[in-house]
């Protein structure tokens, strides 16, 4: 339950798109006219692994990590570049990823990309 999901992506090939203050929020939203692109994570399932001898030792949980980025042209480029930058840290760390989402917002016009990933937490 509530992994550090942060520590993991604030690296700094993600740095350089996300800056060094890092724009990457939790609770899957961020504040009004932030700089593009950023990043963005919520939890979206998680299980304990409950066991007969006493309290769970771990926890599963499946992280949505959704990465937007400008609706200019060269939007398309840096939200590739950053996506895999994200799968990269995820990797090192150890964590199975997959892409659950390729769209582009209809209200916003934002490109974005959303990568789920599991993360087991020992307790």
């Amino acid at each position: 339950m509530l992994p550090a999901v942060f520590p993991i992506l604030n690296t700094p090939a993600i740095q350089v798109y996300v800056g060094t203050k890092a724009r990457i929020y939790d609770f899957g939203s961020a504040p009004q006219d932030v700089v593009k692109p950023y990043i963005t994570f919520q939890d979206i399932s998680g299980n304990p692994y409950n066991q007969v001898s006493g309290a769970p030792c771990a926890d599963f949980d499946s992280i949505q990590i959704d990465i937007y980025a400008g609706p200019e042209e060269s939007g398309r480029a840096s939200i590739r570049a950053l996506a895999r930058a994200v799968r990269d840290a995820l990797d090192n760390a150890g964590i199975a990823s997959r892409l659950i989402i390729q769209t582009r917002e209809p209200d916003t016009k934002l490109f974005r990309i959303s990568i789920e990933a599991d993360f087991i937490t020992n307790r």
